[in-house]
């Protein structure tokens, strides 16, 4: 069973989903820039080691409030 976690969305064409496929999860970021990409990932630390590195609040585009709550999203996978 696939259980699906929305982490953000600011509309139909920016958004992060998160899918666990058991022990793994995937992660799809869709950007209206860069197209999509996904990252998987075999440990939940290995993904929380990754969201924390890449939402930094040096290369955060957004509210300190905005990037905490996508960190906790990613906690709640």
């Amino acid at each position: 069973m696939i259980k699906k976690h929305q982490i953000y969305k600011q509309d139909k064409w920016n958004m992060i989903n998160a899918e666990v496929h058991g022990s793994r999860v995937v992660v799809r970021i869709i950007s209206d820039q860069w197209g999509e990409d996904n990252f998987e990932f075999l440990s939940r630390p290995a993904l929380m080691h990754w969201a924390e590195e890449r939402f930094t609040p040096e290369r955060f585009e957004g509210t300190e409030e905005d990037r905490l709550q996508i960190l906790d999203n990613f906690r709640n996978v």
